[in-house]
Order: structure tokens, then sequence, then C-alpha cells
């Protein structure tokens, strides 16, 4: 692994090419007005409370499945998350690093963690759906969410700046076949992300395109991973989490020592005594429904639990002759709910506790 910089008192960053010492950050941040600040005020408060001398920071998970929490981590388990990804990426100091995630959620806060520990210069650009639209130049590293990618893909001229980022991974939710399919064309180095706010971003990584890709996911040295006796995936990550972490994602394991995905333990339905995977029944419909939709269940006398479609706008006519031709009988929806518009967290991802609430309320009025 590359020589990097753990010790806070010893840092500074670099943002848009300026430099800045510990010192600096704080008497920026404290110069800052009460009213709500822009994102690179967020920059600030974030780096001021980094360089504030206590050894944790408070975190926020996103809440895809359940409600957001608060959370206290260590600064040097953080530093050592960035060291594993900066060294797999083989960043450098005086790299350029995108910021264009939000600042409350862990994946933002590592990006800045990353430019800290091993000098990159940071570029960073307000969240939003569109963060490569008025960039001249490409950086060399950028962390972005699938909507971030997708988006840009549409746009020729930030297709192309998105072609010349060194190295991209995505993470923050799935990535569907058609992202899937678009990202094979392009020149650089695409990787999926896999972590949560308690392992302090990703332990592993999986390639997307070009030659290499692959539909499994790689740990990084230093993370071991194992299967509970419910199919879900264990990791040991002393690194960056100090107590082995069982997760809720059911894997299934190669005997190289990666992993894929199957779905969430908390996204099983067991209806009539059948249990259905809800990321399994999405995957199935995506490319038969145009419109975003979502899976979810509700409670049933009968079956004990039933599939609901969530469905944003007008429903297919067809929906019948869709289910017929995607879905095993035992997965098709019972129940349809239409809705402005999917629910999503503020990471992007499926809003799986709003959108069962939603389902819950629309159908036992």
């Amino acid at each position: 692994m590359r020589a990097y910089c753990t010790d806070i008192a010893r840092q500074t960053i670099l943002i848009d090419g300026v430099r800045y010492s510990g010192w600096e950050i704080r008497e920026r941040a404290g110069g800052m007005p009460a009213a709500a600040p822009d994102f690179r005020q967020e920059l600030f408060s974030f780096l001021a409370g980094w360089f504030d001398g206590e050894d944790t920071l408070l975190v926020h998970t996103s809440g895809s499945t359940g409600t957001p929490k608060e959370m206290r981590v260590e600064k040097g388990r953080m530093m050592a998350s960035a060291c594993l990804t900066c060294s797999f990426l083989g960043l450098r100091e005086g790299d350029t690093a995108l910021l264009c995630m939000p600042l409350k959620y862990i994946a933002g806060k590592m990006v800045v963690v990353r430019s800290l520990v091993a000098g990159l210069d940071l570029l960073p650009v307000t969240p939003s759906g569109h963060p490569l639209k008025d960039l001249a130049e490409a950086p060399v590293f950028a962390a972005m969410i699938p909507m971030q990618v997708y988006n840009s893909l549409q746009v020729p001229g930030e297709k192309a700046v998105l072609r010349q980022i060194k190295s991209l991974i995505i993470g923050g939710g799935a990535i569907d076949d058609r992202l899937a399919e678009e990202l094979q064309e392009l020149p650089n180095v695409v990787w999926s992300t896999y972590g949560m706010t308690e392992t302090l971003s990703h332990i592993a990584l999986r390639r997307l395109n070009g030659s290499g890709a692959s539909g499994w996911y790689t740990p990084f040295e230093g993370v071991d991973i194992r299967l509970s006796e419910d199919g879900t995936l264990v990791i040991h990550a002393p690194r960056v989490c100090e107590k082995e972490l069982v997760t809720n994602d059911i894997v299934e394991m190669n005997g190289c020592g990666q992993f894929r995905i199957l779905g969430r333990k908390d996204n099983t339905v067991n209806s009539g005594g059948v249990k259905i995977q809800i990321e399994q029944v999405e995957d199935a419909l995506k490319g038969h429904i145009a419109q975003p939709f979502l899976v979810t269940s509700v409670p049933d006398e009968k079956f004990g639990e039933i599939i609901v479609l969530l469905i944003e706008g007008r429903i297919p006519e067809n929906l019948d002759e869709i289910y017929e031709r995607a879905l095993p009988a035992y997965w098709r929806p019972k129940r349809i709910v239409r809705v402005s518009r999917i629910p999503l967290t503020g990471t992007g991802k499926p809003d799986r506790a709003t959108a069962k609430n939603i389902a819950k309320k629309n159908l036992f009025l």
C-alpha cells in the first residue's frame, strides 16, 4: 500500500487547486453566516469537524430499508477505508477528485477523506442529477450514484467528460441492465461498489466494463467474508469496523472468495408459504415496464403477505401480458398502487419503508 497521510495534525487539503491547512479551515468555517449554507460552505463545515481534535464524527445512515439513524464513527477507521480505496485505484497526490455527493452521508464524506489522506485535489460540485454539466475537464477520480451516471450518458457533452474519468466508482443503488449495457462502451475503468455506513463506504468492488467485467464483488485486502445461517453476508473488516458485521444482504459466494447479491433478507416476502425476493421480481420486470416502479408487500389474511406493485403514472394496459411473459405465477403482484413519484432516499436508493407504508395506506383505507 502507498504511504498516505493519516496524521490529522499534519494534513492539508487541496480544493480547486488551493491548499488549506486545518487552521485555515477552522478560521474560514468560523466566519460563515448562520443562514443555510451552499455546498462549498457545507464542505468547509465538515472539514472544520474533521480538524476539531475529536476522534469521531457524526454520520447518518441513508434509511433505504428503515428509519435513518445517526452514528458516530472513528476518524482513524475512515482514513483506513480511504487508504484501501486509494491504493486499489492507484490514486496519486495531485490527482483530481470530484465531490458531487451529499456530505450528510458517508459516501460524500469519504470522498473528502480520500482527498485528505492521498493529497487529491478536491473539485466540489453541488450535488445534482447532472454533476458534470459545467466541467470543462474530466477529474481523475469520481464517485457517483447510478442516476447521475445515467443522466450524464444522455447528454453528449457530459458523456464526453464521463468517458475521460480515469477511475469511476458507482454506488448507492442498483445498476440496472440498461445502464450496465451503456457502460460497456466506455473506454475508462468503471466499478460498482459494495458497502454501507457501518463499513465506512465500500469494502468490495466489481468491474462493470471491459474485459474484466464481472457480476461478482471482490473484497479488499484484509476483508474476510462468510455466509450466516440465513444465507446473508457476514463481513470481518477490522481496519474499518470494530466488530464482525452481519448484513441483511442475501448473497452467493464462489470459490475465489467473491460474492454476488441476490437481495435483502428484509425484502423477502413469504406469500402463501413461498419465499419471494422483491429485487428478483423487479429485475424480471425491468425492460417490460417503461415508467419507474417499485415492488413491495402488504399483510394479507389469506396468504400472509402479498406482492404489490407501485407504479409511477399510467398503468400499462398490457400489464397482465407482461406478468405472463416475465414472472412465475407466484411472483405476480396481486395489487397495484399508482403514485405520483416512486419514493427514494436522499442517496437515490429505493425507499422501501416508505413504499410499504404507501401500499398499506392505499390498500387498507
